[in-house]
């Protein structure tokens, strides 16, 4: 697992401006894979060969319904602050907390600090994760001697920065690099990993205990190599499965998506270890935004997936609802089109028993190869109806095409020019492939490579 960096603060003190120039692209709007636009929390860095994800939790907003400011101390910012520092401190290793040099120190400052520092653990005589004061907006030389006042927080040494032009970052991620926990080598383990992910009360706990209830041949707790996660060992038909369930997520009264989307920490965190993700969707609210932002991290993640749709029971049926369901969750998830639909009841176990059959079958699929030749075959068929595009008078020619891996299964295609590759003809390569093999379940990549780089 890669060590975990949450950015935390209030508003506009420029966590997502120093959350994309860590990561190299502004990735905090929109996504670039067709159809999951939506806002970006996590996402890979990389400073002197250390590689690490970054968080960006997003700005506590102190404003009651988009209307009201709220005081400091109302209870409704409160709930917040809590809920955004106690996501940071259970699922980060290190916390870096935004703050703005040019307003100075803050109430809200203040009360996130506190928070942070009486949520932190020790361990081995440390308090963990460690926490960094970052002071942003110290473009000058006066604003970055203003910024020593943050010391008041008493959370240590503040670092003066300018996430808009990088100034003095370096000197920042040096120190949280060193601040990372050693990275203990994990013993090799073949069972298959099974992550039950889904926004809160979606029935994640029930399915666990209802599948572990029912298949109890050999139960066992591992230590989960994430201090959320808790794993259980289930020995499913002979075969060794791991269940990485996303427990201990609640919702709390009425919670504002702002604050809803903090808890896809843990859903991604637990989608990054597994092999296939089971998302669970509640019936009773129908899928939300928030189930289609996780299933784009399952996706971006190349896991394969299982969509759930739990509490079946509870609702009132006719000849035309499970199809209703169905396609509206199609639609809404149009770029995993290959994901296998299952109505399930954890509370009264109606189709539970399907679960873990479907979830090995995927992951059996996903480690399918094909052979050379009949890849090239149907890609050349493929050609044959769909002439490969042309751009600028130049066409894109496909001389030969290999599986070189699965887990994801991904397809090597040489061509004369891959930037002649749009998406759409991949998209239509992609398809005709799982006419040949279905690889239910399973996102499969097509990625074009010159000839000219391979010679």
């Amino acid at each position: 697992m890669k060590p975990v960096v949450a950015l935390v603060g209030r508003p506009n003190v420029g966590k997502s401006t120093f959350f994309n120039r860590l990561v190299g692209e502004r990735l905090a709007i929109v996504d670039d894979i067709p159809g999951t636009t939506r806002d970006r929390i996590f996402a890979d860095a990389d400073w002197n060969g250390v590689t690490f994800t970054v968080i960006d939790t997003g700005g506590l907003d102190p404003t009651h319904g988009g209307k009201t400011p709220l005081s400091i101390g109302s209870a409704d910012f409160i709930d917040e602050i809590r809920s955004q520092a106690q996501i940071a401190i259970e699922d980060a290793d290190v916390v870096v907390l935004m703050c703005d040099g040019e307003t100075g120190v803050t109430a809200a400052d203040k009360e996130v600090s506190e928070l942070l520092r009486r949520s932190q653990r020790k361990i081995d005589g440390q308090r963990h994760p460690p926490i960094f004061v970052a002071v942003n907006k110290c473009e000058s030389a006066s604003r970055r001697d203003q910024a020593a006042e943050f010391y008041e927080l008493g959370l240590g040494q503040p670092y003066a920065i300018s996430a808009i032009h990088g100034t003095d970052t370096g000197d920042l991620l040096d120190d949280i690099v060193l601040a990372f926990p050693p990275q203990e080598e994990q013993e090799e383990d073949e069972s298959v990993k099974i992550a039950i992910v889904g926004k809160p009360n979606a029935g994640k706990s029930s399915l666990l205990n209802r599948l572990l209830g029912k298949e109890r041949a050999i139960v066992s707790p591992i230590a989960g190599t994430t201090r959320d996660a808790v794993d259980s060992r289930l020995d499913f038909q002979g075969v060794p499965v791991t269940l990485i369930d996303t427990a201990g997520i609640r919702r709390r009264g009425r919670i504002d998506p702002g604050v809803e989307r903090y808890s896809v920490v843990r859903s991604f965190k637990a989608i990054e270890r597994a092999d296939v993700a089971l998302l669970m969707i509640d019936a009773e609210t129908g899928i939300t935004a928030q189930d289609a932002h996780i299933a784009g991290y399952i996706l971006e993640a190349w896991k394969s997936c299982v969509v759930l749709v739990n509490k079946w029971d509870a609702i009132e049926k006719d000849t035309y609802t499970m199809d209703t369901y169905s396609n509206e969750i199609r639609q809404q998830l149009n770029f995993m089109s290959y994901v296998p639909l299952l109505f399930i009841s954890a509370k009264t176990g109606q189709r539970v028993d399907q679960v873990m059959p479907l979830a090995l079958q995927v992951q059996e699929e996903r480690l399918v190869r094909l052979t050379t030749s009949k890849l090239n075959n149907l890609l050349q068929k493929a050609q044959d109806v769909h002439p490969a595009p042309s751009r600028a008078g130049r066409q894109l020619k496909i001389y030969y095409a290999t599986q070189v891996r699965s887990d994801p299964p991904t397809f090597l295609l040489f061509v004369n020019d891959p930037s002649l590759m749009h998406f759409t003809y991949a998209r239509f390569l992609e398809n005709r492939i799982r006419e040949e093999y279905s690889f239910m379940g399973t996102p499969i990549r097509v990625i074009p490579k010159s000839r000219r780089e391979d010679d």
